[in-house]
């Protein structure tokens, strides 16, 4: 008897619009989150940032008619959501900016991919399948070769690793509220409703941190910071997700997941042109490293799934 194939995926002309929608608008975020760092505290810009992101975000799913009313026990689950999703990450991941450039900032993010499934299954107390513990160390061989040169010359070591474990530290924190989120949703909770509320108590945290540090709040009225506080906003948020959630409706997660591997190509791409950033063999060797690492990570989830 033969056994009968799978049909082979072929992404329509929308299926490929939304992947070049989703690599770009992310891939092109880590750029404005730099632009932000100046005479603003991080803290400041991530109220900015957040408060207008929820309130176009409640917007859009009022219009949409989705259920935005939850319980006292919800609102408790949605603050720990902005605390991991939406504020301690990027804290991290601004004061990262100060050290390193966005594209590098983007290639440790992603990392998220090999991190997640290490992370539930430390949770879950199971053993990682081997494409998930390979893709993992290809992961960590990437970043050492990217890494590794800046780290031994004395004159730039020191910042370098300080952009480099802050960066970790950011893909840590936002995989452990993954960990929430994927909770929640298993609990039955929205997942558009939760993110929006999660953004505004991110916004608040924000400002809780900000006046903890007596960080005046104030806007820096020139066209890089408030082109940067927008983008961030608005396309990387709401373009952003409703072109990732539609992807992830047409082909599923598995295939949906890949977009976000374009994610750091596109950001080091921007970084290369207006960042000055400079490419050395070993540089190369380590994203081709870290990107081949990902791939086996979400390809391992999509044979699961499938």
């Amino acid at each position: 008897m033969h056994q009968l194939s799978r049909p082979r995926f072929e992404p329509g002309a929308v299926d490929l619009a939304l992947f070049a929608t989703v690599a770009l608008v992310w891939g092109s975020s880590f750029l404005p989150l730099r632009l932000q760092l100046g005479e603003v505290a991080p803290e400041v810009s991530g109220v900015w940032r957040f408060a207008i992101a929820s309130a176009a975000m409640f917007a859009w799913l009022s219009l949409a008619g989705h259920r935005l009313r939850f319980g006292a026990g919800d609102h408790v689950r949605f603050a720990l959501l902005g605390a991991f999703l939406f504020s301690l990450n990027f804290t991290a991941a601004y004061y990262s900016g100060f050290y390193l450039t966005s594209g590098l900032i983007a290639v440790v993010f992603s990392l998220a991919s090999v991190v997640n499934p290490l992370m539930a299954a430390a949770i879950t107390r199971t053993i990682p399948e081997w494409r998930i513990l390979l893709g993992a160390a290809l992961g960590v061989a990437g970043v050492v070769l990217l890494f590794g040169p800046e780290l031994l010359a004395v004159e730039a070591s020191s910042g370098t690793a300080v952009g480099l474990a802050l960066g970790l530290l950011a893909t840590i924190i936002f995989c452990t509220g993954n960990m929430f989120s994927a909770r929640y949703q298993r609990d039955g909770l929205p997942v558009l409703a939760a993110n929006s509320w999660g953004m505004l108590y991110g916004a608040l945290w924000f400002a809780l941190i900000a006046a903890a540090r007596g960080e005046a709040f104030t806007i820096e009225w020139n066209a890089r910071y408030l082109f940067s506080i927008v983008w961030l906003a608005i396309p990387s948020t709401l373009i952003g997700f409703a072109a990732y959630l539609t992807l992830l409706g047409r082909v599923g997660p598995g295939r949906a997941s890949y977009s976000i591997v374009l994610v750091p190509v596109v950001a080091l791409c921007i970084s290369t042109v207006f960042e000055n950033y400079h490419w050395s063999l070993a540089a190369i060797i380590g994203v081709a490293f870290v990107l081949a690492g990902n791939v086996i990570v979400l390809s391992s989830g999509q044979r699961a799934r499938s």
